[in-house]
């Protein structure tokens, strides 16, 4: 029994209470909180904003959303602006969520979002809905929908699978990689004195900003990638 609870806490999510016929767990309650968070915490940057003597919090924000415009820049090779929302918001959800893993280590209730695989299939899902709608919208309709048929019209059905297993590994990835985490944590913290798993959620801290780089530079890679095969395309043929 001791072993079963130790095993099955890290995963467990709870149905806190129901809203009708919607039951809402605590992953629910919990991302709720996060979006809360982030969204106090940029309401705060922005009351605070300043040309001149910017305060810490601002110059955080601005070195990581530089940051992400290099990667994106060097990725897509095009102006970052148009994709900083979408990535910077995926990023700083995923690295917020991740973190949760701390607190849930002594508060099993407090799940981690992206511990739980409903939430890695949403966040994947905006990054499969992200790909065509950048591609539409910086190439146009036509041009978009004709990648999938490149070379050949037969590679069709191959292309969309491709997009739907990259979809499918994107949420597995980061579900998979925080869940062990959860577990690993769960049970040495279970077995060894408090002070001993330290070192672990030191990796654990690490773990959780590599996960939300990796997918945010995922997302780049795939939405860039619709954007930058159009281009090379349509340059090829008006140098033939």
């Amino acid at each position: 029994m001791a072993d079963g609870s130790i095993m099955s806490s890290p995963v467990e999510d709870i149905v806190l209470f129901e809203v009708g016929p919607v039951p809402v767990t605590s992953v629910t309650v919990v991302t709720w909180g996060v979006m809360a968070a982030l969204i106090i915490f940029a309401v705060f940057v922005r009351l605070k904003l300043r040309k001149k003597s910017p305060r810490k919090a601002q110059q955080v924000v601005e070195a990581m959303l530089n940051w992400l415009g290099d990667e994106i820049r060097g990725i897509v090779g095009r102006d970052p602006w148009p994709f900083i929302p979408l990535v910077a918001s995926l990023f700083i959800f995923i690295l917020a969520s991740n973190f949760v893993a701390f607190i849930s280590s002594f508060f099993e209730v407090l799940k981690p979002p992206t511990a739980d695989i409903k939430t890695t299939a949403a966040l994947a899902t905006v990054v499969f809905l992200s790909v065509p709608f950048y591609g539409i919208a910086m190439t146009g309709a036509l041009n978009y929908l004709k990648t999938y048929i490149r070379p050949v019209w037969i590679m069709l059905p191959f292309n969309i699978i491709s997009d739907l297993s990259r979809t499918l590994a994107l949420a597995v990835r980061l579900f998979g990689n925080i869940l062990s985490g959860e577990i690993l944590f769960g049970v040495v913290l279970s077995l060894v004195p408090f002070f001993l798993p330290l070192p672990l959620m030191f990796l654990a801290l690490i773990t959780g900003t590599i996960q939300a780089y990796i997918f945010a530079i995922l997302a780049i890679v795939y939405i860039g990638g619709a954007v930058r095969v159009v281009e090379k395309h349509e340059t090829k043929e008006k140098t033939q």
